[in-house]
Order: C-alpha cells, then structure tokens, then sequence
C-alpha cells in the first residue's frame, strides 16, 4: 500500500532481525542509522536484507573518506545510500553536502534538521534553494567561523549548570526551540 508513495520507511523496528522480519512482508525499502553505524553491521543486514538504505552519517562513519567508502560498500551489494542528520550546525552541513556531492550512488535525499538551528558557529548561515545547497568550492568547506559565537557556545557548553542538559540527547527538546514549533511532541507510533 505504500510502495511507490515512500522513498523509505526509517528503522521501524529495533536491531537487525527484527529489521530483517519487517522487509520480508513489505516491498517498502528500509532505511537505517541505528542497525548499521559500524562495519561489522553491514554483513548481517546486507544477507539479511534487513536494510535496504544506509542513512549514513559523516561523524559515526570517521569522516568523508569513511563515508565515501561506504558508499563504495552499498554500492556493490546493491544496497541504497542516504544521508541521516540531526541538529547539527553550518561546518557539519558543509562537510554533508561536500560528501554527498562526492558520492555517485547517493539515491535518496539527505536529512537535514538545519533549517530549524537558530545558533550556528559560521559568519553566514547556509541557504536552501528548492531543497538543495550549492556546493562552495572556497577554502574551509566554503564556511567561515565565527570566533565570538564559537566561544559563547564552548562556553555554554562547559558551564556546569548546563552540563547534562547539552549532553543529553532529546530531540523533542530540540523540535521545541525551533521557531514555530514550541508545542511539537513526538508522535506516538504503533509499535511494528
């Protein structure tokens, strides 16, 4: 029923068996950043075909070579390759979109939570058009930083009063900061 009308369906169920029991009954590609962060994950879910797109992700990956090695790995087991985001800020896009621009076998869309950032530690925030970024080609990976906002966050960030607060994740605190969404909660979704 919803073939055709999803790119793909992101982890609906928890860890690869339970993964792998969702594809069979469903002609709905699977996408994940949870059953495959690591190398030693890929032989499991790829014989399985518990997933048929890695949602990858540039830091849990070891960075854009790493990424791009990946992608060289989806691609010769057929298996699809995307790009998962969270709230990250203007350096990390930049280095998403330099590595996306990079990987011939990139099908899906990449996630991106950015728009909704209302602090960043570059001097020109990105901007998308029609829901793409242009790939800079100056020095940096085409951002500039900004020292003073840099050091206001690094100071926030070490201020005990808001030690465990940064370092938690909860997305559902980050939805709600974003400007119009303040009463955003998180749906609750039938288990699979």
């Amino acid at each position: 029923m919803l073939a055709g009308v999803l790119e793909y369906l992101e982890d609906p169920a928890l860890g690869t068996a339970a993964m792998a029991e969702v594809s069979a009954g469903t002609d709905v590609p699977l996408a994940t950043n949870m059953c495959v962060t690591t190398v030693p994950e890929i032989r499991e879910a790829f014989l399985t075909d518990a997933v048929q797109v890695v949602l990858s992700d540039h830091h849990y990956w070891g960075g854009l070579r790493a990424t791009r090695e990946l992608a060289a790995v989806c691609r010769a087991f057929g298996v699809g390759l995307s790009m998962h985001s969270n709230t990250h800020m203007g350096i990390s896009l930049a280095a998403m979109t330099h590595v996306a621009a990079t990987v011939e076998n990139l099908d899906h869309s990449c996630d991106s939570h950015y728009p909704w950032q209302t602090e960043d530690v570059i001097t020109r925030r990105h901007t998308f058009t029609d829901g793409r970024l242009a790939v800079s080609d100056a020095p940096g990976l085409g951002v500039e930083l900004d020292r003073d906002a840099l050091e206001r966050l690094h100071a926030r960030w070490l201020d005990e009063a808001s030690y465990g607060a940064l370092r938690e994740r909860d997305d559902a605190a980050a939805m709600r900061a974003a400007r119009g969404h303040e009463t955003w909660r998180a749906p609750v979704l039938p288990r699979w």
